[in-house]
């Protein structure tokens, strides 16, 4: 069985896990906490994540923290719990001058990608900070990924690419802005995994493009409406011209279930590139048109930051309200229900065409021509059952559910009423959804025409 849960405390002498895996944590000498000199490797394969809720620190001097995860050393930071420092929980790091946050520990199984939330402290000015990965136990350092920026108030994501395997540990170095002061919160590592103990990148199990990237999208300013925008929780062909997402992809399994509320904070991305367009949250407002997911909510209730980055209007397009509330909700409670009875599924969704209608008529745009009402709205599911090794698993013989819908207010609540082939939607849309696959199994599972539920 894959362990796809989050890291949850591993400094007790034992853990329960709440569902198919246990783990044995161990017993940390309080001497190597008290020196930071504690470098024991920690089984874990799974995602880890610290929210820093846990440990103590009231002062910037140097010192170690015993956190859920283990001992951090915290160098001119401390943990803040005040009105200024933002956090999602109770607490988070704050980090000033050139300070560090660092693991006393290593973790095995490797990193595809480090993602956390960052803001500035109160009312502060802006700073830079850079993470720094270490492969020999906190010896020596090398960057990861590129400098970020803080200079706002909301916590933003941070993602940055390590792929590396083998027991790693990392560290945050604040590199500019004095004593301008940084939060940072929900530290998480996924693990390096592309099924043969070594890769990463788009092939890593339970990753967002683990079955292509469709439009063979960049990330690259000069391709504004085949913009690639990887959020953490899911990745996206963006299209500048049009205010909404090409197509939206990413993976649900048990790790990405949990009890999350839904945050319901519909709100701009104020991280799109510099003069882009941001679709607000009232952009539809009066329009007759949801604000339709891509990737649910309800498919992103581990954490509260998890669920929060469903709400970017960036992953939303103008749906038809019965289409959205009642078609392709029932769509998507079929695809959770299918992951609470043993499986994982890797989901590709997108729309295509102008002109919809809504519950106050016919549209081919709303928010002053801003973004543009799709025609048609479809979404491909492939389903396996857990395990590990995922895009090997994916044969000829796997599940693959292909829906296509009209975007109009008139539409039936079944689903399975529109169903169709992955082929006829590549054939819609000019996209290749199954890349990353075998050209023999890709051009199988095209074809197919699953029977509904």
């Amino acid at each position: 069985m894959k362990f796809k849960h989050l890291f949850t405390p591993l400094l007790a002498a034992s853990l329960l896990f709440s569902c198919q895996k246990s783990v044995v944590a161990p017993v940390v000498p309080a001497s190597a906490i008290s020196t930071g000199n504690f470098s024991q490797s920690l089984a874990i394969t799974q995602t880890f994540n610290e929210g820093f809720e846990s440990g103590s620190k009231t002062a910037y001097a140097d010192g170690n923290v015993t956190f859920g995860s283990g001992s951090w050393d915290l160098n001119d930071a401390l943990v803040g719990n005040s009105t200024s420092d933002r956090k999602t929980g109770t607490q988070s790091i704050r980090v000033r001058n050139t300070g560090t946050v660092g693991m006393n520990f290593d973790i095995s199984g490797g990193a595809s990608t480090v993602t956390l939330s960052f803001a500035v402290y109160g009312t502060d000015g802006s700073s830079t900070f850079q993470l720094f990965v270490s492969t020999d136990s906190g010896g020596t350092y090398t960057q990861a990924g590129a400098t970020v920026t803080a200079s706002s108030t909301t916590f933003s994501t941070a993602t940055f690419t390590v792929n590396q395997p083998g027991s790693l540990r990392f560290q945050l170095r604040k590199t500019t802005g004095g004593t301008n002061r940084i939060n940072i919160d929900d530290f998480v590592v996924n693990s390096y995994d592309n099924g043969t103990g070594g890769g990463g990148g788009s092939t890593a199990d339970n990753t967002n493009l683990l079955l292509g990237n469709p439009s063979g999208a960049t990330n690259s300013t000069s391709n504004p409406n085949n913009y690639l925008y990887d959020q953490t929780y899911y990745t996206e062909s963006y299209n500048r011209d049009k205010g909404e997402p090409n197509w939206v992809s990413w993976y649900v399994g048990t790790s990405t279930l949990g009890t999350a509320s839904r945050a319901n904070d519909f709100r701009p991305d104020t991280n799109l590139p510099t003069g882009w367009y941001e679709v607000g949250a009232s952009s539809y407002s009066g329009s007759g048109f949801d604000r339709g997911h891509n990737c649910p909510s309800a498919d992103r209730t581990s954490t509260l930051t998890a669920n929060q980055a469903t709400f970017l209007m960036d992953n939303m397009i103008p749906q038809a309200p019965n289409n959205n509330e009642h078609t392709w909700a029932n769509l998507e409670s079929y695809g959770r229900s299918l992951v609470t009875a043993g499986n994982e599924i890797y989901v590709v969704m997108g729309s295509y065409g102008s002109g919809g209608t809504g519950s106050s008529g016919t549209a081919t745009t709303v928010d002053n021509g801003h973004v543009v009402v799709p025609s048609n709205v479809w979404k491909v599911i492939v389903v396996i059952p857990n395990g590990n090794n995922d895009l090997s698993r994916i044969t000829s013989a796997t599940r693959v559910i292909a829906v296509n819908t009209p975007n109009i207010n008139s539409i039936s609540s079944d689903w399975t009423q529109y169903i169709t082939t992955v082929k006829d939607i590549e054939n819609a849309t000019g996209y290749t959804l199954f890349s990353n696959l075998p050209a023999s199994v890709r051009v199988a599972l095209e074809t197919k025409r699953d029977a509904g539920n």
